[in-house]
């Protein structure tokens, strides 16, 4: 049996994730933990009977890898995956892919030129709920779609700060606005408003508090989004979609289709972290390549995030195809120094 020798880079919470999924699978082997937290590394590597570095590059100077998985904050990526590029190591990133959108377009061609194996952790597409979606769409395009991210403030103080997290919808609505994209396509027109209240509780807090925005899709689909962190709890997270004598809410662990006859939820079975990482440990190991959303595909969904947050600092409505020409950066370029780049989400 083909065993697969891993890498991580960031050992935070997003990793622990992965590493409770891939422990589980009998042809992976996690051998080395990059982060600079020398006990975060040394904790995680221990649990694997593998090697703790304080840097990817010392890493992957090291040790020898199959694939590397990168979990690291937003301001945090770009010098991890250019390494991983250089060295042909096929990679798995959890979203966003950066704060500075100019990066993620150089990483993408990167990985073209390169034809190298990617992934990106948008794990709602690997629902069995979403695949049941997309079904009940296939020949009833949805029509309207609201999504939800209505929750609390995450307790990591890079979070609280634009510079450092890009904000509440390219760091968690992210995950509804690829959900939209998966079910009905490609967005051509953003327009986003954003406000910000100060909480004596959250000093420092600079992410907008309250977003909306609303999306044009080139199917005819027209979608709306509303997002806060002023609550002390997660009151409601997901998409609700509309066709013809259709309805459908979408979280991630349940479905509830509603025809007119009721509104019957069904939850969701097996677990999606475990169904993308299979298809990525799959596709490195040679076998038939199931990938839902390799990196070119995250970034059209990274790019609607994006154009959010622009379309709300400037009051503009955003035109997609605009911003593929120019892709400017949204966010103050000092957040990596300031926030203490490498640190693991």
């Amino acid at each position: 049996m083909t065993t697969t020798r891993l890498g991580f880079i960031g050992a935070g919470g997003i990793a622990h994730r992965h590493f409770g999924v891939l422990e589980q699978m009998h042809d992976v082997r996690i051998v080395a933990v990059a982060d600079p937290d020398a006990h975060r590394a040394g904790e995680a590597a221990g649990r694997f009977g593998a090697q703790a570095f304080a840097t990817h590059a010392e890493m992957l100077d090291a040790v020898e890898l199959d694939a590397v998985y990168i979990c690291v904050p937003p301001f945090a990526h770009g010098d991890a995956e250019r390494a991983c590029i250089a060295r042909g190591l096929p990679f798995f990133v959890e979203k966003p892919l950066s704060l500075d959108l100019g990066l993620a377009e150089e990483i993408a061609a990167e990985v073209e030129r390169a034809g190298l194996i990617t992934a990106v952790g948008y794990h709602w597409r690997y629902l069995d709920t979403v695949d049941e979606a997309r079904a009940r769409l296939a020949d009833n395009p949805a029509q309207l779609m609201t999504g939800f991210w209505l929750d609390q403030t995450p307790p990591p103080q890079w979070w609280w700060r634009e510079d450092a997290s890009g904000g509440q919808v390219v760091e968690q609505a992210t995950h509804i606005i690829d959900l939209a994209r998966f079910l009905s396509g490609d967005v051509t027109e953003v327009f986003g408003l954003a406000s910000h209240r100060p909480r004596q509780d959250f000093e420092g807090l600079t992410v907008p508090t309250a977003t909306t925005a609303s999306l044009r899709f080139a199917s005819g689909t027209i979608a709306n989004l509303a997002a806060t962190c002023l609550l002390r709890w997660n009151h409601r997270v997901g998409l609700h979609v509309f066709a013809d004598a259709l309805a459908m809410e979408i979280t991630d662990h349940d479905i509830m289709i509603d025809t007119g006859h009721g509104r019957p939820v069904r939850h969701a079975e097996g677990d999606p972290v475990w169904r993308e990482d299979r298809d990525f440990i799959d596709a490195v190991q040679g076998r038939e390549n199931r990938i839902r959303c390799p990196y070119a595909e995250a970034l059209e969904t990274h790019r609607v995030a994006l154009a959010v947050s622009k379309s709300a600092a400037t009051g503009a409505l955003v035109k997609m195809e605009v911003l593929r020409s120019n892709p400017q950066p949204f966010f103050r370029q000092a957040a990596a120094a300031d926030s203490g780049a490498g640190a693991s989400a």
